[in-house]
């Protein structure tokens, strides 16, 4: 890979949304290398999408994933794997070739195994995280597309940890109101639940009102209404010093600010 620049964060200090976020904006290509405990994951990505997800976790390979989703029998995964050990073949050729699974059939099980690998990561909360820019060679193997923007909301979902990213969002008597553009709604694919969630937000209900008045429970609502905020759907207004019947804005969000220092032969960029 070839690359000048390189932003490096703690997840322990920054939640990695927000890293994702602020490396999005960028729209640069290049990979984000998350570690922790001799625990490697790269994300590689180009044109403001996922398209590839390694892991040096065994539990993360494409064998590991179809036995336990339950697509293979163990049985099959041992077979399958002593004649890769033979024969060095890439496992999906060995799936087909051994008619446990079509061509169709191994795209779509290596795409669920790539996006589970990018989901994992949500599940860290500490850990090293490196985004290398630059162009890189395409990994020989199975691409996918998925926008950023998606993967940030997607993965909030599925954080384990609500209590602690709705904690990034204030008291509960904060309130937001709505500034984003449609045409931003239909790029992230919302859902209808939760453009009903973001229809809540209409700058006097506070966030108590709106994990508790949304389709789902409220530590649900709260995380996506993160996700709202780390993609700045939505901002944090707070009451004015002033008796006044309008609240004021914020200066920042509740999201912690990230600043990125680039480095290039002695030259700094910042953002």
């Amino acid at each position: 890979m070839e690359n000048s620049f390189q932003y490096r964060g703690d997840l322990a200090e920054t939640a990695l949304p927000e890293i994702l976020y602020t490396i999005d904006r960028f729209q640069v290509p290049g990979v984000i290398e998350a570690s922790r405990e001799g625990e490697v994951k790269q994300v590689y990505i180009k044109e403001g999408n996922v398209v590839h997800a390694t892991s040096t976790d065994r539990n993360d390979s494409l064998g590991s994933y179809l036995q336990r989703s339950g697509v293979i029998t163990p049985e099959d995964y041992l077979a399958t794997m002593r004649e890769r050990e033979r024969t060095h073949k890439r496992y999906g050729v060995l799936l087909i070739e051994a008619g446990l699974l079509s061509p169709a059939e191994v795209y779509k099980t290596i795409r669920k195994q790539i996006e589970a690998i990018v989901w994992s990561l949500f599940y860290w909360r500490d850990g090293s995280v490196i985004f290398s820019i630059g162009e890189f060679r395409e990994p020989d193997s199975v691409r996918i597309q998925i926008p950023m923007r998606q993967v940030i909301l997607q993965g909030i979902k599925r954080a384990p940890d609500a209590k602690t990213l709705v904690a990034r969002l204030g008291r509960k008597e904060t309130v937001f109101e709505p500034c984003y553009k449609t045409e931003q709604l239909i790029e992230l694919a919302l859902d209808g639940d939760e453009y009903k969630l973001l229809s809540l937000v209409d700058g006097r209900r506070t966030l108590y009102d709106i994990c508790t008045q949304g389709p789902h429970s409220a530590a649900e609502n709260g995380k996506v209404l993160y996700a709202f905020q780390v993609l700045q759907l939505v901002r944090c207004l707070t009451p004015a010093a002033s008796p006044g019947p309008e609240p004021r804005r914020e200066e920042a969000t509740g999201t912690k600010a990230i600043k990125i220092r680039f480095k290039t032969h002695g030259d700094k960029f910042s953002a």
